[in-house]
């Protein structure tokens, strides 16, 4: 009979390091005053006896499991892979960790999302690219579960929330596009049904209309690369095509410079010029060249988790609403006259 292993306690590194039980659980509790001597004296003990904390049996001690949950509707968008591995870091370094949930658009499946995070006893939430319900929202308010929306806004909502100026991104858009000559600009926008894609539509639209211009056409992609494909050919198949197409994000911006190129035989941007949003990582790469506004991931995630963190902390509850700057990256993708007035400049 195979004997078993026997679990090693907060008491046994306490004995080998010779120090008080409680001195044991400040070195191993996140934040918690300790000297670097006492923590260094603590570690090595543990490390010599193999000890590890319960972390779940001091969530049920401190009333804190130091977690945070993260829904977030889609990963196949390459903006928010990169999103999820700052927010994990920064959290980290706060002495937190994250949950990832997928719940698509569905807020029936965020609703079970929800339930399964209210069960693990999270800290907070982050609803990231998802919409809040009323009945969500005020299950989370009645659980006392701090929420921060982040790349996406919630009308009529009193929770935080953390976004890129999408607005003022769609304006300079159009005001990029005019600048180059173009006449003939489309939209292949992002799901009308999110803050995100109805912001930089209408920011784009305000921007035409400042020179008496409006969109050739607005189609919704659903944040969706194959849509946004089947919208750009739609939009070639008009008698009189575009000339420029704004695309709602990159991902879908990437499904239409392929449509247009491989599928068309168009060249982009001697054509047709192309125009994303977000500046993900693959943007930068020379088999697209994306011209783009550029979210800036790192400085929302800060303030995303500056905001939670001091909800839980602090208890503070205001309903923050920050509005990022988002620049236009130029690459090669869109023509553009570079002696012309600046497209970021009122």
């Amino acid at each position: 009979m195979t004997d078993q292993p026997v679990r090693v306690t907060a008491m046994d590194v306490a004995r080998l390091a010779g120090v008080s039980q409680s001195a044991v659980s400040r070195v191993f509790t996140p934040g918690a005053p300790v000297s670097r001597r006492m923590a260094e004296k603590v570690r090595a003990a543990a490390e010599q006896l193999g000890y590890r904390p319960n972390v779940l049996a001091r969530a049920v001690i401190t009333g804190r499991s130091r977690m945070i949950g993260l829904v977030v509707a889609h990963l196949e968008n390459q903006f928010y892979p990169v999103a999820i591995e700052h927010l994990s870091r920064a959290l980290q370094a706060r002495g937190y960790h994250i949950l990832v949930f997928l719940a698509g658009t569905d807020s029936g499946r965020t609703a079970e999302v929800v339930q399964e995070l209210l069960d693990y006893q999270v800290d907070g939430i982050v609803f990231a690219s998802v919409a809040l319900t009323s009945d969500i929202a005020s299950r989370c308010e009645s659980a006392g579960i701090p929420v921060v929306l982040f790349n996406r806004g919630q009308e009529g909502e009193a929770h935080a929330e953390v976004t890129s100026d999408n607005l003022e991104g769609g304006r300079i858009v159009a005001r990029f596009l005019l600048a180059g000559g173009h006449r003939r600009i489309a939209h292949v926008a992002g799901w009308q049904g999110s803050s995100t894609g109805r912001d930089r539509a209408e920011g784009f639209r305000r921007g035409l209309a400042e020179a008496g211009q409006e969109p050739l056409a607005v189609i919704d992609g659903f944040y969706d690369r194959d849509e946004a494909a089947r919208a750009a050919h739609r939009l070639m198949d008009r008698p009189d095509p575009p000339d420029a197409i704004f695309v709602g994000n990159d991902y879908m911006a990437f499904g239409v410079m392929d449509a247009l190129r491989f599928e068309r035989g168009l060249r982009v941007p001697e054509d047709v010029s192309v125009v994303g949003f977000d500046d993900v990582p693959l943007a930068a790469w020379p088999a697209y060249d994306l011209t783009t506004i550029r979210q800036p991931v790192e400085a929302m995630v800060d303030a995303t988790v500056d905001v939670l963190i001091r909800q839980i902390e602090e208890g503070a509850r205001e309903a923050v609403r920050l509005r990022l700057p988002a620049p236009l990256v130029l690459r090669g993708s869109a023509r553009s006259r570079r002696n012309g007035p600046d497209p970021t400049c009122p």
